[in-house]
């Protein structure tokens, strides 16, 4: 059965000193590999109707390439391009389902907040179009209270469970909504470093954009390799106690530069 284990929170500032170590593994790769990212999302939300939802469809799968690519680098082997279609080999359906099941649990989301009396601000925000006057964004903001209070529950919840399901669908091998609830559950018990790595993103977020957003060029790899050193600390393998050791060592040398 697996468990998520219950971490202090110093664990959240940990998780990025260990994501910047699995960065400064690979750093120019993990740019080009983000950089493709980017551009590919960009290409598919430009193709109307389906490219967004298509979007939200393969994110798990090509999230787990990347992950599958740290765990790679953790082993101390290469990070290539072909981690990116890594997620198309194994676990396919499942990656896809979870997608799936996210996408439509924003529509839920967008549904009930219309129902509450938040659909002007649903419509604007599912329009797409960056264009819109501040004056209409706050207008329609201004009734929908209610609204705007439970999208904000009901989307970190969907955030919380969706964090870590890609991951233990593809190295845990179990069902997408076991893996969201599995994904929730573990993000609750360890509030505290969540807390803490998000306090510290947002810092740092704010330091990587004053450089002409240059700092994003190292910050954004960091945001996934972190995601990586946290899942293998919530959700360590079994077995795995004999290298826990070594692998920290590992960690302890590449974080010297702290």
């Amino acid at each position: 059965m697996i468990e998520a284990k219950h971490l202090t929170a110093g664990h959240g500032w940990e998780w990025i000193k260990q994501g910047y170590a699995l960065f400064m593994k690979a750093p120019l790769l993990w740019i080009v590999l983000l950089l493709i990212c980017l551009v590919a999302a960009v290409a598919f939300s430009s193709v109307p109707v389906v490219g967004e939802p298509l979007i939200s469809l393969l994110m798990p799968v090509i999230l787990v390439g990347l992950m599958a690519g740290c765990q790679d680098l953790r082993k101390g082997e290469d990070l290539e391009l072909m981690h990116l279609v890594r997620g198309f080999k194994q676990h396919t359906t499942q990656l896809v389902t979870l997608g799936g099941i996210g996408l439509v649990s924003q529509f839920l989301i967008f549904g009930i907040m219309m129902l509450v009396g938040g659909a002007a601000l649903v419509s604007i925000l599912m329009s797409g179009q960056p264009d819109v006057e501040p004056e209409v964004i706050m207008q329609a903001a201004s009734g929908a209270g209610l609204a705007i209070l439970l999208g904000l529950i009901l989307f970190s919840l969907l955030v919380m469970a969706m964090q870590y399901a890609p991951l233990l669908v593809f190295f845990n091998n179990v069902t997408p909504l076991v893996a969201m609830k599995l994904s929730l559950r573990a993000f609750l018990n360890n509030i505290g470093a969540m807390l803490v790595y998000g306090i510290t993103f947002m810092l740092l977020a704010f330091l990587a954009s004053l450089p002409m957003m240059l700092g994003w060029l190292i910050l954004l790899p960091i945001v996934f390799t972190s995601l990586y050193a946290s899942y293998s600390e919530i959700f360590p393998a079994e077995k795995e106690t004999g290298s826990d050791t070594q692998e920290n060592d590992i960690f302890a040398r590449d974080d010297q530069i702290f």
